[in-house]
């Protein structure tokens, strides 16, 4: 079996690692799927998505230095624009979905603030009093 960057082949996962997933495709032949490559989503842990001995099927993206750069989520999204698995961006909804951010992180950021002033004040003895020693 010949290994040409576009086609795809079916392999078995050999090892994980935190950046990816070796793949045997045969022949002594072996590629990696970078962990970018795994879904169309952000993937925080790869052992949520695949394990050893795993038969996956995978796209060859690239083959250098006798290193094969491979893709599952190109297989399971085969449009190879750049914006393909990505939500599409136009100024409105990236100041909106900006905007709604940062409220969420005001709001969260005012209620961690609100128990720690809490907090310190239990321990200090309660609201506005200070010993003098």
């Amino acid at each position: 079996m010949s290994i040409e960057v576009g086609s795809i082949v079916e392999g078995r996962v050999t090892g994980i690692t935190n950046f990816g997933a070796f793949v045997e495709l045969g022949e002594g032949k072996t590629g990696l799927v970078h962990i970018s490559e795994v879904a169309d989503t952000y993937v925080h842990d790869i052992n949520e998505y695949l394990k050893p001995d795993d038969i996956v099927k995978v796209k060859v993206l690239n083959v250098r230095d006798g290193k094969i750069g491979l893709s599952i989520r190109q297989v399971n999204n085969p449009d190879p624009s750049p914006a393909a698995g990505r939500p599409a961006r136009g100024r409105a909804r990236t100041s909106r979905s900006f905007e709604d951010k940062l409220s969420r992180f005001l709001r969260e950021s005012d209620e961690r603030q609100a128990h720690l002033r809490k907090s310190m004040d239990a321990k200090r003895g309660g609201r506005g009093t200070r010993r003098a020693f």
